[in-house]
């Protein structure tokens, strides 16, 4: 069973979400083969405090 792990900031709608879940699937049934059915994906939403680019927080950054 393939399950994919996908972590962005908050911030994202729920279609927006839909959709990176529907491609996603998509991919990895093209790519391996396996049935639509046995794929999971997972996304995290990380709060923008709580991620750090070049030792700044993304919330600090405007992201």
């Amino acid at each position: 069973m393939p399950f994919a792990q996908l972590y962005m900031l908050e911030g994202r709608t729920d279609e927006q979400k839909k959709a990176v879940i529907e491609k996603v699937t998509a991919a990895i049934v093209e790519a391996i083969g396996a049935p639509k059915e046995n794929v999971r994906v997972w996304i995290h939403d990380i709060p923008k405090q709580n991620w750090g680019i070049a030792g700044v927080p993304a919330k600090d950054l405007g992201r």
